[in-house]
């Protein structure tokens, strides 16, 4: 029985992990205000979302069967406080980081209509601290991180976070969506 759970593990956090990448992705592309081919904005922000809430899911699968593993030995105290588990403190510890932020993040996402918006975005703003935590956990802690396709997957996500961290740090990025936020604005009544 421990097998199942552990290859649910594996499994549930390497999806998790491609979907906070995709949601990412999105996200930068949504911020933009520009229509990507046939993803309109509207497109762009509902997959997001989606993205996010499958990645939640996927990382609440990937602990649940955790838990459920003897040999894995997290226990429910591990999910709270970070670098004190058993197996590779620091590395499991970043997971427990990890995983807390996409609580926060999470909850001010359902949250957003009742908070205010530099309050949203302040704590939204910790997906960009999440990722990179995400990807250290599974390379230090995951047991598939020495495979070559899993190597393969982290650095084409890499290389797709950079590219996209690259370009909303741009100039054009910047001019693009400040020129949408003004028309937001002037469009209030």
């Amino acid at each position: 029985m421990d097998e199942l759970f552990w290859s649910i593990a594996r499994t549930s956090g390497i999806i998790s992990l491609c979907l906070l990448t995709g949601s990412l992705l999105l996200g930068i592309m949504a911020r933009s205000g520009r229509s990507f081919g046939a993803l309109s904005r509207y497109t762009q922000s509902l997959l997001h979302r989606s993205f996010s809430l499958l990645s939640v899911l996927f990382a609440a699968l990937h602990v649940i069967a955790l838990l459920a593993d003897s040999y894995a030995r997290v226990h429910l105290i591990d999910l709270l406080i970070p670098f004190f588990g058993e197996y590779r403190p620091f590395w499991q510890g970043l997971g427990t980081v990890g995983l807390l932020l996409m609580l926060a993040v999470s909850l001010t996402g359902l949250l957003r209509q009742r908070l205010s918006q530099p309050m949203f975005r302040g704590i939204h703003l910790a997906s960009y601290l999440l990722w990179p935590i995400a990807v250290a956990h599974g390379l230090g802690n995951g047991s598939d991180a020495g495979a070559v396709w899993y190597r393969v997957i982290t650095v084409v996500s890499i290389a797709l976070v950079a590219t996209a961290g690259i370009w909303r740090l741009t100039a054009n990025y910047a001019d693009h969506a400040s020129a949408r936020r003004l028309a937001r604005e002037g469009a209030k009544p």
